[in-house]
């Protein structure tokens, strides 16, 4: 049964995701951001990882395995001035069933309006930034198997004119018995068509200018274009290569195939020494041509305040080409 629920994930993840593949015709395109500095640290090769609650953006069914009430909370300084935010919060609510909520919030600042008539400002400013907020379960359906899903909500604002769609995203994560080697796989963004409306929509129409006498003023609106979702099939593996007392290292890769770009590959590994430490590092797009995503870095602090307190702190190097590197940092807390 394990066997045929993986199989029909395949399937109709992969169908779904090949009958659209378009370069850069889609809307919400902040939700493809990766998550959690141990994610990016690792290249992004954490669908088959998923150990902390960042799990809910790369492959919720992780979060019940977590086995603790914890959360994540990440700030970025990100491409060209904008600030990524991220909230990750996991409730265990027992040895197999947990429930996740997540909010990112990709804020591209603000400006001032200008004009032809007035080209130093109108003394106006407009700002834009894109929202998602998911709600998720999670649970494992025996010891070696888990499943999840996840409904959210995603928001897009520029000025006066806004876009909301709705998505699921669903999960499976496979502990193999060939030494406990990690399968795992996540459809993310199935939904609604995001299109924008707004007071700046709004015009006057003549319907016949060259006619005396009509009326000029007819209340109008101009209609947008709507794009459907940036859709995500991911399937990866992890499997700790060496555990030797307190040292281990944990090698993983996710293959990634998007609705909106060609699909290419992660890589990326894990040392941990005493649950203590933690480095970290990978490659991201492999085999995606023109990327300017590359190698990433990454290096974690785990502390145990006592038996109910869990602090943890993650940084990660990415490496973004001509648009130079990236920074991220998170904060953990396990209770």
């Amino acid at each position: 049964m394990k066997l045929k629920i993986l199989l029909i994930i395949i399937l109709i993840g992969a169908a779904q995701v090949y009958a659209q593949n378009k370069v850069g015709t889609t809307a919400a395109p902040f939700l493809g951001i990766g998550c959690g500095p141990a994610a990016i640290g690792m290249g992004g090769a954490f669908t088959a990882v998923a150990t902390d609650p960042s799990a809910l953006y790369w492959n919720p069914a992780g979060i019940s395995r977590i086995g603790k009430t914890s959360a994540l909370l990440e700030h970025t300084n990100y491409l060209v001035g904008t600030s990524f935010n991220y909230f990750a919060g996991v409730i265990a609510l027992d040895q197999d069933n947990a429930i996740g909520l997540s909010v990112t919030d990709l804020d591209y600042g603000s400006d001032i309006v200008t004009t032809v008539a007035q080209p130093n400002g109108t003394g106006q400013t407009w700002s834009a930034s894109d929202w998602a907020v998911g709600l998720t379960y999670s649970r494992n359906l025996t010891d070696r198997f888990s499943i999840a899903g996840t409904g959210k909500m995603i928001m897009q604002n520029i000025w006066h004119e806004s876009a909301t769609g709705w998505a699921l995203d669903a999960g499976v994560l496979y502990i193999t018995p060939f030494n406990d080697m990690k399968i795992g796989m996540d459809i993310s963004n199935f939904g609604t068509d995001m299109q924008l409306s707004g007071t700046d929509l709004l015009v006057s129409y003549d319907p016949n200018p060259s006619m005396e006498g009509n009326n000029k003023n007819i209340p109008a609106q101009y209609y947008t274009d709507a794009y459907p979702l940036p859709l995500f099939f991911r399937i990866g593996l992890a499997m700790n290569v060496i555990r030797l007392g307190d040292n281990r290292l944990t090698l993983a890769a996710d293959a990634i195939h998007p609705s909106d770009n060609l699909q290419s590959i992660d890589v990326g590994g894990e040392y941990s020494w005493h649950r203590l430490l933690y480095l970290r590092a990978g490659y991201k797009s492999l085999f995606l041509p023109n990327s300017q995503e590359g190698l990433t870095l990454g290096a974690g602090l785990r502390y145990e305040v006592n038996m109910h307190l869990i602090v943890r702190l993650d940084y990660a190097y990415e490496n973004y080409g001509l648009l130079k590197n990236i920074q991220e940092f998170a904060l953990s807390i396990g209770i």
